[in-house]
């Protein structure tokens, strides 16, 4: 199966449970690989037949910033949802981290795989 990646998309968001968590946003980083049949777009070289890895991202983007989620484990269950509407994905791998979270930790996060039903 064929890969698709998405490395190091950054939102700014609220995350978290402790108050000031709910009040100051903070970086988000978001890493996605996407498993899909990419056969088609190669033969074709054209833009219908492939993931738009910018609207995508977009959106995952825009998700991550106004959803507000309490955990990282509910942020990368959305983003997984979202990416397994896309046309052809069969997989995806969402790794969702918390930039400096804990003063004495460079990051905190979590990583899912979700396949489509």
């Amino acid at each position: 199966m064929d890969k698709i990646l998405i490395t190091n998309l950054y939102a700014h968001g609220i995350i978290g449970v402790y108050d000031e968590e709910r009040v100051t946003p903070q970086d988000i980083l978001i890493n996605i690989t996407l498993y899909t049949n990419t056969r088609r777009a190669a033969k074709s070289d054209s833009l219908e037949d492939c993931i738009n890895y910018d609207t995508l991202s977009q959106k995952i983007k825009k998700h991550a910033e106004t959803i507000q989620r309490l955990t990282v484990e509910a942020l990368a269950e959305d983003i997984a949802e979202i990416c397994l509407e896309q046309k052809g994905m069969k997989k995806a791998k969402v790794r969702v981290e918390k930039p400096k979270a804990i003063e004495f930790i460079e990051k905190v996060g979590v990583e899912i795989e979700r396949t489509k039903s």
